[in-house]
Protein backbone atom coordinates (compact mmCIF):
# COMPACT_ATOMS: atom_id res chain seq x y z
CA UNK A 1 0.00 0.00 0.00
CA UNK A 2 1.62 3.29 -1.06
CA UNK A 3 1.86 6.09 1.48
CA UNK A 4 0.95 9.64 0.50
CA UNK A 5 1.73 12.81 2.45
CA UNK A 6 -0.45 15.84 1.74
CA UNK A 7 0.46 19.26 3.11
CA UNK A 8 -2.30 21.69 4.03
CA UNK A 9 -4.77 18.80 4.27
CA UNK A 10 -7.20 20.35 6.73
CA UNK A 11 -9.36 22.11 4.11
CA UNK A 12 -10.07 22.66 0.43
CA UNK A 13 -8.05 20.70 -2.09
CA UNK A 14 -5.81 19.17 0.56
CA UNK A 15 -8.79 17.78 2.46
CA UNK A 16 -10.26 16.42 -0.77
CA UNK A 17 -6.97 14.64 -1.46
CA UNK A 18 -6.97 13.08 2.02
CA UNK A 19 -10.61 12.02 1.76
CA UNK A 20 -10.35 10.60 -1.77
CA UNK A 21 -7.09 8.74 -1.16
CA UNK A 22 -8.36 7.26 2.10
CA UNK A 23 -11.49 6.02 0.32
CA UNK A 24 -9.22 4.33 -2.22
CA UNK A 25 -7.56 2.43 0.60
CA UNK A 26 -4.28 4.35 0.45
CA UNK A 27 -2.24 5.20 3.52
CA UNK A 28 -2.47 8.97 4.00
CA UNK A 29 -0.59 11.42 6.20
CA UNK A 30 -2.24 14.83 6.22
CA UNK A 31 -0.56 17.87 7.72
CA UNK A 32 -2.11 20.91 9.33
CA UNK A 33 -0.61 23.87 11.14
CA UNK A 34 -2.93 23.21 14.07
CA UNK A 35 -4.00 19.55 14.27
CA UNK A 36 -6.42 20.48 17.06
CA UNK A 37 -8.20 22.66 14.49
CA UNK A 38 -7.93 20.28 11.55
CA UNK A 39 -11.70 20.17 11.04
CA UNK A 40 -12.80 17.12 9.07
CA UNK A 41 -9.29 15.80 8.41
CA UNK A 42 -9.23 13.25 11.28
CA UNK A 43 -12.55 11.86 10.07
CA UNK A 44 -10.99 10.86 6.74
CA UNK A 45 -8.88 8.23 8.45
CA UNK A 46 -5.66 10.04 7.60
CA UNK A 47 -2.88 10.26 10.14
CA UNK A 48 -2.61 13.91 11.14
CA UNK A 49 0.78 15.54 11.68
CA UNK A 50 1.54 19.17 12.58
CA UNK A 51 3.35 21.24 9.97
CA UNK A 52 3.79 24.93 9.26
CA UNK A 53 5.49 24.99 5.86
CA UNK A 54 6.65 28.54 6.56
CA UNK A 55 8.76 27.46 9.53
CA UNK A 56 12.11 25.63 9.40
CA UNK A 57 11.73 24.10 12.86
CA UNK A 58 8.28 22.74 12.01
CA UNK A 59 9.59 20.99 8.89
CA UNK A 60 12.46 19.53 10.90
CA UNK A 61 10.03 18.29 13.54
CA UNK A 62 7.95 16.55 10.89
CA UNK A 63 11.06 14.83 9.54
CA UNK A 64 11.89 13.68 13.06
CA UNK A 65 8.36 12.31 13.56
CA UNK A 66 8.59 10.34 10.29
CA UNK A 67 12.17 9.17 10.71
CA UNK A 68 12.61 5.67 9.33
CA UNK A 69 9.22 5.61 7.58
CA UNK A 70 8.70 5.39 3.84
CA UNK A 71 6.76 7.82 1.65
CA UNK A 72 5.76 7.14 -1.91
CA UNK A 73 4.04 10.37 -3.00
CA UNK A 74 4.44 13.87 -1.61
CA UNK A 75 1.66 16.33 -2.47
CA UNK A 76 2.86 19.90 -1.90
CA UNK A 77 -0.50 21.60 -1.54
CA UNK A 78 -0.18 24.09 1.34
CA UNK A 79 -0.32 27.68 0.10
CA UNK A 80 -1.62 31.14 0.84
CA UNK A 81 -2.75 33.85 -1.54
CA UNK A 82 -5.10 36.70 -2.36
CA UNK A 83 -5.48 39.12 -5.21
CA UNK A 84 -3.78 41.90 -3.27
CA UNK A 85 -3.02 45.43 -4.47
CA UNK A 86 -1.54 46.46 -7.78
CA UNK A 87 2.18 46.89 -8.26
CA UNK A 88 2.12 50.45 -6.92
CA UNK A 89 0.58 49.27 -3.63
CA UNK A 90 2.59 46.12 -2.95
CA UNK A 91 3.96 45.64 0.55
CA UNK A 92 7.34 43.90 0.52
CA UNK A 93 6.66 42.02 3.76
CA UNK A 94 3.47 40.53 2.32
CA UNK A 95 5.30 39.41 -0.82
CA UNK A 96 8.04 37.85 1.30
CA UNK A 97 5.50 35.95 3.40
CA UNK A 98 3.80 34.55 0.31
CA UNK A 99 7.13 33.48 -1.16
CA UNK A 100 8.13 31.88 2.15
CA UNK A 101 5.00 29.73 2.25
CA UNK A 102 4.31 29.00 -1.41
CA UNK A 103 7.85 28.51 -2.72
CA UNK A 104 10.36 28.22 0.12
CA UNK A 105 7.82 26.09 1.98
CA UNK A 106 8.12 23.47 -0.75
CA UNK A 107 11.90 23.56 -0.34
CA UNK A 108 11.61 23.06 3.42
CA UNK A 109 9.26 20.11 3.16
CA UNK A 110 10.97 18.40 0.23
CA UNK A 111 14.41 18.61 1.83
CA UNK A 112 13.05 17.34 5.14
CA UNK A 113 11.30 14.33 3.58
CA UNK A 114 13.76 13.29 0.87
CA UNK A 115 15.10 10.37 2.95
CA UNK A 116 11.55 9.04 3.34
CA UNK A 117 10.85 9.45 -0.37
CA UNK A 118 14.10 7.77 -1.34
CA UNK A 119 13.01 4.78 0.74
CA UNK A 120 9.65 4.58 -1.08
CA UNK A 121 8.90 2.83 -4.35
CA UNK A 122 7.18 5.60 -6.30
CA UNK A 123 9.50 8.51 -5.44
CA UNK A 124 6.95 11.03 -6.67
CA UNK A 125 6.70 14.73 -5.80
CA UNK A 126 3.63 16.63 -6.99
CA UNK A 127 3.45 20.38 -6.36
CA UNK A 128 0.19 22.22 -6.89
CA UNK A 129 0.96 25.24 -9.02
CA UNK A 130 -1.47 27.56 -10.79
CA UNK A 131 -2.26 28.92 -14.21
CA UNK A 132 -1.43 32.29 -12.64
CA UNK A 133 2.20 31.12 -12.47
CA UNK A 134 2.45 30.98 -16.25
CA UNK A 135 4.56 33.92 -17.43
CA UNK A 136 3.34 33.41 -20.98
CA UNK A 137 -0.30 33.66 -19.91
CA UNK A 138 0.12 36.74 -17.70
CA UNK A 139 -1.46 39.43 -19.82
CA UNK A 140 -3.67 41.04 -17.20
CA UNK A 141 -1.52 41.40 -14.10
CA UNK A 142 -2.93 41.18 -10.60
CA UNK A 143 -2.28 38.55 -7.92
CA UNK A 144 1.37 39.65 -7.98
CA UNK A 145 2.69 38.00 -4.81
CA UNK A 146 0.80 34.79 -5.51
CA UNK A 147 2.03 34.66 -9.11
CA UNK A 148 5.61 35.22 -7.94
CA UNK A 149 5.39 32.49 -5.30
CA UNK A 150 3.97 29.91 -7.68
CA UNK A 151 6.42 30.81 -10.46
CA UNK A 152 9.27 30.33 -7.98
CA UNK A 153 7.73 27.00 -6.96
CA UNK A 154 7.74 25.99 -10.62
CA UNK A 155 11.45 26.66 -10.89
CA UNK A 156 12.22 24.73 -7.72
CA UNK A 157 10.32 21.64 -8.91
CA UNK A 158 11.86 21.83 -12.39
CA UNK A 159 15.31 22.00 -10.76
CA UNK A 160 14.52 19.13 -8.39
CA UNK A 161 13.35 17.05 -11.35
CA UNK A 162 16.69 17.57 -13.09
CA UNK A 163 18.81 16.88 -10.02
CA UNK A 164 16.86 13.82 -8.84
CA UNK A 165 16.45 12.18 -12.23
CA UNK A 166 19.37 9.84 -11.56
CA UNK A 167 17.45 8.47 -8.56
CA UNK A 168 14.35 7.83 -10.70
CA UNK A 169 12.25 10.53 -9.01
CA UNK A 170 9.19 11.93 -10.77
CA UNK A 171 8.68 15.61 -9.92
CA UNK A 172 5.81 17.48 -11.55
CA UNK A 173 3.67 20.59 -11.20
CA UNK A 174 -0.10 20.48 -11.62
CA UNK A 175 -2.54 23.36 -12.03
CA UNK A 176 -5.72 22.18 -10.26
CA UNK A 177 -7.91 24.67 -12.10
CA UNK A 178 -10.21 27.30 -10.64
CA UNK A 179 -11.52 25.51 -7.56
CA UNK A 180 -14.28 26.45 -5.13
CA UNK A 181 -12.16 26.98 -2.01
CA UNK A 182 -11.55 29.82 0.43
CA UNK A 183 -8.97 31.15 -2.03
CA UNK A 184 -10.84 30.36 -5.25
CA UNK A 185 -14.15 31.79 -4.05
CA UNK A 186 -17.76 30.66 -4.49
CA UNK A 187 -17.90 31.46 -8.22
CA UNK A 188 -15.26 28.87 -9.13
CA UNK A 189 -16.68 26.15 -11.40
CA UNK A 190 -14.82 23.19 -9.87
CA UNK A 191 -15.41 21.47 -6.54
CA UNK A 192 -12.28 20.32 -4.70
CA UNK A 193 -13.40 16.71 -5.18
CA UNK A 194 -13.76 17.08 -8.95
CA UNK A 195 -10.36 18.73 -9.23
CA UNK A 196 -8.69 16.05 -7.12
CA UNK A 197 -10.28 13.19 -9.02
CA UNK A 198 -8.96 14.65 -12.27
CA UNK A 199 -5.49 15.25 -10.84
CA UNK A 200 -5.29 11.73 -9.44
CA UNK A 201 -5.94 10.29 -12.88
CA UNK A 202 -2.88 12.23 -14.04
CA UNK A 203 -0.77 11.35 -11.00
CA UNK A 204 -1.62 7.66 -11.21
CA UNK A 205 -0.33 7.60 -14.79
CA UNK A 206 2.93 9.45 -14.21
CA UNK A 207 6.23 7.96 -15.32
CA UNK A 208 9.81 9.13 -14.66
CA UNK A 209 9.87 10.51 -18.21
CA UNK A 210 7.17 13.02 -17.15
CA UNK A 211 9.44 14.54 -14.53
CA UNK A 212 9.84 18.29 -14.85
CA UNK A 213 6.51 18.91 -16.60
CA UNK A 214 3.98 21.63 -15.74
CA UNK A 215 0.55 20.08 -16.32
CA UNK A 216 -3.07 20.97 -15.94
CA UNK A 217 -5.55 18.65 -14.23
CA UNK A 218 -6.24 16.90 -17.54
CA UNK A 219 -2.57 16.10 -18.08
CA UNK A 220 -1.94 18.76 -20.75
CA UNK A 221 1.19 20.89 -20.63
CA UNK A 222 0.83 24.44 -19.31
CA UNK A 223 3.08 27.14 -20.88
CA UNK A 224 5.81 28.26 -18.53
Amino acid sequence: MPTWLVTGANRGIGLAFARTLSRRGESVIGTARRPDRAGELPETGARVEPLDVGDDASAAALAKSLEGETLDVLILNAAIGEEGPGVDGLVAADVERTLSVNAVGAVRVTRALLPNLRAGKRRTIVALSSGLASIEHNAGGGWTAYRMGKAALNMFVRTAAAELSHARFTCVLIDPGWVRTAMGGPEAPLTPEASVEAMLRVIDGLRPSDSGRFLDRRGQDVPW
